[in-house]
């Protein structure tokens, strides 16, 4: 592994990972979590995932990255941030769970064209489902979604919903390669 992802994955390890009784997103009962917050706001894990991104969206010529609130956020900031130290503008985009029900009522918010190309971005992939929103909502807005991009897959069918819809996925490390190495 390159020194960011291994030093990512030691985050992720240490302070991401949980076993007990946990309902998931999906409503499906685990006895694991993975609590990206910890790494996600935390400014030296937060940082390791920009690198660890921005090479991907460099890679699919996205214009943008962005996802569902909230988790996507801290994310998609840190990768427009490692692509302003690298001298590339790279736009953020934020996917709201609920239209606003005043102002603009804007589902997609952040500086959009049409054709704008997005990679959207998550902390953890289990069955794709917040993701796929997240395209729908993208698509909606006349945007044009490159892939998805996740720091951690659980292996629980997103890569196969991803594949199916025809969508390109990549994720930084999955729930194996955590769990063979947690002791």
């Amino acid at each position: 592994m390159e020194e960011n992802i291994t030093r990512l994955f030691e985050a992720v390890k240490s302070k991401a990972y949980r076993e007990g009784e946990f309902t998931l997103a999906s409503g499906q009962k685990s006895s694991y979590y993975i609590d990206m917050k910890e790494v996600t706001l935390d400014g030296d894990g937060i940082l390791l995932i920009g690198k660890a991104i921005y090479p991907w969206a460099m890679k699919w010529g996205v214009d943008a990255v962005g996802g569902m609130e909230l988790g996507s956020v801290p994310i998609s900031t840190a990768v427009c941030l490692v692509a302003a130290m690298e001298g590339k503008n790279l736009g953020n985009v934020i996917v709201r769970k609920e239209t606003k029900g005043h102002g603009t009522r804007k589902a997609v918010e952040g500086r959009l064209f049409p054709g704008m190309k997005v990679a959207v971005v998550e902390d953890v992939v289990s069955t794709g489902g917040s993701s796929m929103k997240a395209v729908h909502a993208l698509r909606e807005a006349g945007l044009e979604v490159a892939g998805v991009i996740s720091v951690v897959d659980r292996l629980m069918g997103g890569g196969e919903l991803f594949a199916r819809e025809q969508i390109p996925y990549q994720y930084l490390m999955d729930i194996r390669q955590i769990r063979e190495t947690v002791s």
